[in-house]
C-alpha cells in the first residue's frame, strides 16, 4: 500500500482532520482556486506567544497529512495579522508607554514603533512573528489586514457585507447586550482626522455606490466608501468575510472561540461562502489549573521551554491531546522530552501504517532524523543531580564511559540534550533537592545493596544491576511490604527527591564504583547535599 492508501487507515489526529477535510469539507473535489486553504490567525497587539506556536504547529501537521493523503494537491498555509485592529490599552512589554497612549485606538499600523526599529507598532510585532516562525522552519505565507483591505483585495466582499447588511447584523444583535445592540454596525469606519478606528452608529447605507453614512463625534454626518480601507469590519464579521474572501478552508481555533466560529459561520454562509473545516482545541493551563493568558503571564512561553529541551519535544507536546486541557508548566518538560525520544527511537522498527501514527512522523514531516540517543533525559538529570553538575563536561565524563563512542562531536543531540539537563537541574532540581537521612532499618537494606554490588561478579550491566536492586527489596520486605517504597527509598536518601529513575541504569551510568561510594556516605548519614 502506498502512503495515501496508508493515511485513510491512519488514526492520527492530523489524518482523521485530513480525510473530513477532503470528503466532507471539499467533498473530494479541488476549489476553484485550485489550491486548499489553510489559514491561522494573529493579534499582533502582543508579542507571538506559546499559542501562537501551538496553533501553526498543528495546522502545519494537518497540512502535511492532507498532503500524504490527497498526493497532488496544492495547498498554501496563511498566517493572517489582524494588524487593522484599533489598540484598546498599552501593553505592559512596551517602551515608550506614554507615546503609545498618545494613539490608542488608532490601527496598529498607524501607531510609531515604540521599539523604534520599525514603520509603525503593527510591522514591528508582524517582524517579530515572522522571525519566531521563520525560526521554526515553517513554511507559510504571510498576510497583513492592513494590507488586504488597502490593497481592496477584500473590497468585493465588503461590499457584499453591504449587501447582506440587515442579515448579517441580525445575526450578531441577539448576542449583545441592550447599549451595544443600539449602536452597533459590522463596519468600523476609520476617522479622516484622527486615523481612530471609531465605533458609531451607521445611519445610512448606499448599496450602489458602496458607501456608508455616519455620525462623527462632532455630530457631523460623514459618507466614506466601505472599500479601500476607509473602513474594517467588527472582527466576528471580519473573520466570516476573510473566510469568504480568501476562500479559506481549514482554519483551527481554541475552546474559547466556540460562539464565535458558529456566528462567523453563519455569517459567512450568508455571504455566500463555504466555513472552513474547524478543529476546536483546548486551552493550556497552568501549574495550579487556571487559564493561561498573556496578560497575567502565567504557564511557560515558547524560549523559556527551549532553555531546556529541543524544539521538537514542545512540538510533541503541541501535538499530544490537542482537544484536552493541559498543564503547561516547566515539570512536563522531562516527560515529554523522554516521550520524544522513545518515539524517535521507535520510527524505524516500525511498519508503514504504525509509521504514520507515531508523533515523529507530523513533528518531521514524514522524514524523522535518525538520532540515536542511548539515555533518557531523566537519567541525565538523575546524573546531573547527583554530581551536582553546572558544566556539562562534568556530564560527559559519564555519558562517555556509558555509550562509548559518542561524543559531544558524533553526538549532537545527546549533547544538547546533556546541556538542557544541566539548565534545568540547576534552575528547578538542585533548589527543591531535599535529602532523606536513612533509618536504622533503612541503612540495613542500603548495606545490604552495597555488599550485593561490589559482589558481582557477571557482567555490570543495567539490568544486572536492576535485577540485584530488585532480590535486595525482596529480602527487606519486612521494611518495604510494597516494592516500589524500597525505590522511593532510594531515590529519598541518594538523589533527594520523591521520583527517579530505574536505579540500574542509574548505577551504570554513573558508574559501579562511584555508586558504591555514594552508597557507603548514605550509610554514613554524610550530608549527600555537599
Amino acid at each position: 500500500m502506498s502512503t495515501a492508501e496508508h493515511a485513510h487507515h491512519s488514526n492520527a489526529w492530523p489524518f482523521q482532520e485530513a480525510r473530513f477535510l477532503w470528503n466532507d469539507r471539499l467533498k473530494g473535489q479541488l476549489p476553484a482556486k485550485g489550491f486548499v486553504l489553510f489559514e491561522t490567525g494573529y493579534g499582533p497587539s502582543g508579542l507571538p506567544h506559546i499559542g501562537t506556536f501551538g496553533e501553526v504547529v498543528r495546522t502545519t501537521m494537518v497540512r502535511r497529512a492532507f498532503e500524504a493523503a490527497v498526493p497532488g494537491i496544492k495547498t498554501r498555509l496563511f498566517t493572517f495579522s489582524d494588524d487593522m485592529d484599533g489598540l484598546r490599552k498599552v501593553p505592559d512589554n512596551v517602551p515608550n508607554k506614554e507615546m503609545v497612549a498618545q494613539h490608542l485606538g488608532k490601527p496598529l499600523t498607524s501607531i510609531p514603533d515604540p521599539f523604534g526599529t520599525h514603520d509603525s507598532f503593527g510591522a514591528h510585532n508582524n517582524a517579530r512573528l515572522k522571525a519566531f516562525l521563520d525560526s521554526f522552519g515553517f513554511e507559510y505565507e504571510f498576510k497583513s489586514s492592513t494590507v488586504s483591505y488597502k490593497a481592496g483585495e477584500f473590497d468585493p466582499a465588503l461590499r457584499r457585507v453591504l449587501k447582506r447588511y440587515d442579515d448579517v447584523i441580525n445575526v450578531i444583535l441577539p448576542t449583545l447586550g441592550p447599549e451595544r445592540r443600539a449602536t452597533y454596525s459590522p463596519f468600523l469606519p476609520l476617522c479622516p482626522k484622527t486615523g481612530v478606528v471609531l465605533q458609531v452608529p451607521i445611519v445610512h447605507r448606499d448599496v450602489a455606490a458602496g458607501t456608508i453614512v455616519y455620525v462623527d463625534e462632532s455630530g457631523k454626518k460623514i459618507e466614506t466608501p466601505v472599500t479601500g480601507g476607509h473602513c474594517k469590519l467588527q472582527w466576528k464579521c471580519d473573520w466570516a468575510m476573510r473566510w469568504y474572501a480568501l476562500g479559506v478552508d481549514y482554519e483551527m481555533s481554541g475552546k474559547d472561540l466556540i460562539d464565535s466560529v458558529r456566528l462567523s459561520s453563519r455569517i459567512c454562509t450568508i455571504l455566500g461562502g463555504t466555513p472552513p473545516a474547524n478543529l476546536t482545541y483546548e486551552l493550556f493551563l497552568d501549574a495550579g489549573g487556571q487559564k493561561i493568558s498573556k496578560s497575567k503571564g502565567n504557564g511557560l512561553s515558547v524560549d523559556d521551554w527551549l532553555k531546556y529541551a529541543p524544539p521538537e519535544s514542545l512540538s510533541l507536546y503541541m501535538y499530544q491531546k490537542p482537544k484536552t486541557a493541559k498543564r503547561l508548566f516547566f515539570d512536563v518538560i522531562p516527560k515529554t522530552v523522554d516521550e520524544y525520544l522513545d518515539f524517535l527511537a521507535k520510527f524505524p522498527g516500525e511498519q508503514d501504517p504504525a509509521k504514520l501514527d507515531n508523533p515523529v512522523w507530523h513533528i518531521h514531516h514524514g522524514k524523522p532524523p535518525h538520532d540515536e540517543v542511548p539515555l533518557t533525559f531523566g537519567l541525565l538529570l538523575n546524573l546531573a543531580s547527583v554530581c551536582h553538575a553546572e558544566d556539562p563536561e562534568v556530564m560527559w565524563a559519564y555519558v562517555a564511559r556509558y555509550a562509548q563512542g559518542a561524543s559531544p562531536a558524533t553526538a549532537p543531540l545527546l549533547d544538547k540534550l546533556v546541556k538542557y539537563a544541566v539548565a534545568y537541574y540547576r534552575d528547578f532540581v538542585k533548589p527543591a533537592k531535599t535529602y532523606k537521612k536513612a533509618s536504622p532499618a533503612e541503612v540495613a537494606a542500603l548495606t545490604d545493596l552495597r555488599d550485593a554490588l561490589a559482589g558481582l561478579t557477571v557482567e555490570v550491566t543495567p539490568e544486572a544491576l536492576q535485577n540485584t536492586i530488585f532480590e535486595i527489596g525482596k529480602r527487606h520486605a519486612a521494611t518495604f511490604p510494597v516494592l516500589r517504597d524500597w525505590f522511593k527509598a532510594q531515590y529519598q536518601i541518594l538523589l533527594g527527591q520523591d521520583q527517579g529513575p530505574r536505579m540500574g541504569s542509574f548505577f551504570a551510568l554513573y558508574g559501579l564504583k562511584e555508586s558504591l561510594a555514594l552508597i557507603d556516605r548514605a550509610i554514613k548519614g554524610e550530608d549527600l547535599a555537599a
